[in-house]
Parts: structure tokens; C-alpha cells; sequence
């Protein structure tokens, strides 16, 4: 245990393997807004993304036992969350067509300054971009430029090599680039479409 009393990412999850019936929610609620955003940011859709987020957090409870300790109990929960996603992905690509925006958690308040109105228009200009990207570009662009995480990280989120991840990087920035290039105009120089 830490000397703050606190117990560590991987003693908690230890402690759920061993039958701590609160551990495992402990775990949950430390991370549960990353895990969230990564859900959300990764499927573009809040449904899908609750309905992933339940079915990666339900995998890794039974599965916490297979946790081999290679990596960071965060990376290992990020992955299986990113796993939940892109299954759901490949299983809605078969069954429906792109789902509208999600009208509530992106606009801003009425009451928002011209700035927060830009940046809200900004945000659903940029998630309507990553849904042309595929499933694997989109998960790769989401960790390293959304989340923060580096190369090496989000490789091993993602399962794949490095160099994997770079080029899911570098395609998915170069579809981006013609659908995001009136971001870089002067203001006033475009009318919004």
C-alpha cells in the first residue's frame, strides 16, 4: 500500500483478483472520465460509447485475472475500452448507417461568448472529419493527438507496433487535412457551410 493510504491501480486490481468486492469499483471511479472520453472521443456517438464503455468495464472485471502486469493497469483498461469500441464499430458498420450528432454535449450554452460558440463549431467540425477516417486511424488519432498519449503508449493500447500507429497517424492527418483546411482561414473569409 502507499504511504498516502491509497492503494495503487495494480494493488487494487490485485485486490479484486483476491475478492475484494470494492476494489474493482475503486478502479472504476479513479478512471472512469478518461475511460468516458476515450469511449466517446473513439465512437462519436454517446449510446454506443455508454454501451462500450459498460461492455469493456464488465470484460475486465472477469478478466482481471489475465492481467499480466507488462504494462500500466490504466494502458491495460485503456485498451480494453479501445477493443469495446472498435468491436462495436465493426458491428454497426454491418447494421446501420453514421448516426447523427449528438445534439447536447458539444453545442455551447446559449448564453456562451462568440469564443465558445467558435470552439463548440470547431469541436463538431473536427468530429464530423474523424468520422471519415476508418475505425483503426480514428482509435489512433484519438490517443495520441486527444488524449496525449505517445507513440509507444497508445502501440500498446492499440496492440499494434509503433510504427503502426505513426502510419495510422500520418494516413488519418492527411484525409483530415482537406476536410479541416477551412479552420486555418482567416475568420470572415468563408462563409460557414
Amino acid at each position: 500500500m502507499s504511504t498516502t493510504g491509497e492503494r495503487s491501480d495494480a494493488e487494487l486490481l490485485a485486490a479484486h483478483v483476491a475478492g475484494d468486492d470494492t476494489a474493482f469499483a475503486e478502479l472504476v471511479r479513479r478512471h472512469s472520465d478518461r475511460l468516458w472520453a476515450l469511449a466517446l472521443r473513439t465512437l462519436r456517438d454517446r449510446q454506443d460509447a455508454e454501451d462500450a464503455l459498460q461492455e469493456a468495464l464488465i470484460s475486465a472485471f472477469r478478466r482481471a485475472d489475465s492481467f499480466r502486469g507488462d504494462s500500466a493497469v490504466t494502458t491495460w483498461l485503456h485498451r480494453v475500452v479501445v477493443n469495446a469500441c472498435l468491436d462495436r464499430i465493426r458491428r454497426n458498420q454491418v447494421r446501420r448507417a453514421q448516426p447523427l450528432p449528438e445534439e447536447d454535449h458539444d453545442l455551447p450554452a446559449t448564453t456562451s461568448t462568440e469564443q465558445d460558440v467558435e470552439e463548440g463549431l470547431v469541436r463538431l467540425d473536427v468530429q464530423e472529419a474523424l468520422g471519415h477516417l476508418n475505425a483503426d486511424q480514428r482509435a489512433a488519432l484519438v490517443l495520441v493527438d486527444m488524449e496525449g498519449y505517445s507513440v509507444e503508449d497508445a502501440a500498446r493500447v492499440l496492440g499494434c507496433a509503433p510504427g503502426t500507429v505513426k502510419s495510422r497517424c500520418s494516413r488519418g492527418r492527411a484525409k483530415l487535412a482537406p476536410l479541416l483546411a477551412h479552420l486555418d482561414e482567416p475568420a470572415g473569409s468563408e462563409v460557414r457551410r
